[in-house]
């Protein structure tokens, strides 16, 4: 049906006859001329209409946003000094001879350019028009020119592509599962994965050496904007790799991928440890363009008169720190109140401040409603520890660790971004040497990643200290967005029950629950590991998008729902009946 691409078209055409097929992108009538912007995958085509084309001109009257067309015309240059050197297209047109309809449409919901200000609720209703949009097109092709370089870099390496089931069994991964009823087994349930982890550790163990698979996963969690209820991840396991060897092939892949498509060279990538991205950024992904820090002060504060400060400065379990602004003295009350709200939203109780407002005049120079209850000299050790100036302001955080370091790493962000302290830069690394677990808020332990990765230690060792061990654990973060994870896994039976041992889970359950793994584990399992990468952050990332939501064809909303298939739908009773499911009404006051 057509002859080119509306978006190929150049001088080089000039004086051909042409055949287009798109959509009318803007429909313009200047002075009995008639001028149709038309748009395909590849761009947008101006064609003209005169009068002397009598039937087409008649039928290009009639055009509106969004009709179908297909249009035979003569390429040609445009007159002097109507070039648009914004378009592609900008230095030609097509002179239209004869236009055919194919398609009628009614008023879209919205105008598809880049200036369209409309909800995002509307946008995903109406996802079949806002795909449309030059913007969101050009995004879906970026991500499938990725996607297939991910897969050649992968090949070319010797890693297969090996799927593996989406009906699977639950497992705890950190997040609530999808269930999926079985009509065949009565009471009995499906889970869709939350990731391939346990079948892409059996494949190592079946000999396959080097996997991977670009694969859909689920998890029925609160959406942010870097989260759906399912995504799809670049999944890669290896064995006789360590973890050293796989971050390597992991950075050169991620670095090759960046030259290929933004031209950009990521160099390097840093180690940081978990415990120093912690102490210096209250992160375990820490954005690195930005140069502000979290100080340590509790030493400072054990023997102040101000239990805000005292309290947790001699509590181990605690943290007492403080972040210094640069120039944000010019801070407003209000904006310190607003946050003040904000960093309730982590936990923290308040938001104590001192504004540097003439550094070489002591305690007179310093304006703050805390100052009444710091010593002098303390006030003074605290301005030295930061290495104040004049024009700072310094925020405080004192509190539980996690409320600490989840609260004021958040406003180290926050005030960055606000204040224009990022900085226009690629900023990636790698943190390790996490732990192997953390406290689950009811006396036990739960895994920071996933109860399959290695410890760092022997298993008696993991046994007589399993709070203080570390994992084999690596996640690579790009700018404060944790990129992808991974980690060296368990290979032996012996660790990996004493894992589960840990976790609380008995003999019985792990053997219902992972049986098949643990025997897997016996039959001669080699040293493996490996690592996935969200392949919607990735792309949300390399195209500047604001969220995933933006990157993926068809997304749920915040709700987790489908607004354009109205998703989740009611079953019809009898399905259920099958199923064997009874849904249970909700109270009504």
């Amino acid at each position: 049906m057509r002859s080119h691409y509306c978006g190929e078209l150049n001088e080089q055409h000039e004086g051909q006859e042409v055949v287009l097929c798109g959509w009318a992108h803007r429909r313009r009538d200047h002075g009995g001329v008639i001028f149709i912007d038309l748009r395909d995958v590849q761009g947008i085509a101006q064609v003209v209409f005169d009068p002397d084309t009598e039937e087409s001109f008649a039928l290009a009257e009639t055009v509106r946003s969004e009709f179908v067309l297909q249009v035979t015309g003569i390429v040609r240059l445009r007159p002097a000094g109507t070039a648009n050197a914004d378009m592609g297209t900008g230095r030609i047109e097509v002179l239209g001879k004869k236009l055919n309809i194919l398609n009628a449409a009614k008023t879209p919901p919205f105008l598809l350019d880049e200036h369209s200000d409309v909800g995002e609720d509307v946008r995903l209703r109406y996802r079949y028009i806002d795909l449309r949009r030059p913007e969101m097109a050009e995004r879906l092709r970026f991500r499938s020119k990725v996607s297939n370089s991910i897969r050649n870099f992968l090949d070319e390496n010797g890693f297969l592509d090996i799927e593996t089931p989406l009906l699977t069994k639950a497992t705890p991964e950190g997040a609530r599962d999808y269930l999926v009823p079985s009509r065949t087994h009565p009471g009995h349930f499906f889970a869709l994965p939350q990731s391939p982890q346990l079948f892409k550790q059996i494949l190592m163990v079946a000999g396959m050496d080097r996997y991977y698979q670009i694969a859909k996963c689920f998890r029925d969690e609160d959406l942010r904007a870097d989260r759906q209820p399912e995504f799809t991840q670049i999944d890669i396991e290896t064995s006789f790799m360590n973890e050293e060897q796989i971050m390597q092939m992991a950075e050169s892949m991620i670095r090759k991928i960046f030259i290929k498509h933004l031209n950009v060279d990521l160099g390097d990538f840093p180690r940081m440890s978990f415990a120093e991205a912690m102490r210096r950024f209250g992160s375990d992904k820490p954005d690195l363009r930005l140069d502000l820090e979290l100080v340590d002060i509790a030493d400072l504060m054990k023997s102040v008169d101000f239990k805000v400060f005292n309290g947790p400065a001699n509590d181990p379990a605690s943290r007492v720190v403080a972040l210094r602004v640069p120039d944000g003295g010019r801070l407003s009350r209000k904006e310190i109140d607003d946050y003040t709200k904000f960093v309730s939203k982590y936990g923290a109780k308040g938001l104590a401040w001192i504004k540097v407002n003439d550094i070489a005049a002591g305690l007179e120079g310093l304006q703050s409603p805390i100052l009444k209850f710091m010593p002098e000299q303390v006030v003074q050790d605290v301005l030295a520890r930061l290495q104040a100036q004049t024009g700072d302001v310094i925020f405080f955080g004192a509190d539980k660790a996690k409320i600490v370091n989840d609260s004021i790493g958040a406003l180290r962000l926050k005030v960055g971004a606000d204040l224009g302290m990022v900085r226009e830069a690629w900023a990636p690394l790698w943190v390790v040497d996490f732990p192997m677990f953390e406290e689950d808020g009811e006396g036990g332990l739960t895994p920071i990643h996933h109860p399959f990765t290695s410890a760092s230690c022997t298993v008696e060792e993991l046994e007589k200290d399993p709070a203080n061990a570390l994992s084999r654990a690596y996640d690579m973060v790009l700018n404060g967005t944790e990129l992808g994870g991974g980690s060296i896994r368990i290979n032996q039976p012996a660790m990996q029950q004493q894992v589960f041992r840990i976790l609380g889970i008995d003999e019985a359950e792990a053997e219902e629950k992972f049986g098949f793994l643990l025997s897997a584990l016996s039959y001669g399992c080699p040293p493996h590991g490996g690592l996935a990468f969200g392949l919607d952050r990735l792309i949300m990332l390399m195209t500047g998008a604001t969220s995933i939501r933006e990157v993926i064809a068809f997304p749920k909303t915040q709700s987790a729902a489908c607004p354009l298939t109205d998703a989740p739908g009611i079953v019809a009773t009898k399905q259920l009946r099958e199923l064997n499911i009874q849904i249970r009404q909700a109270k009504t006051e």
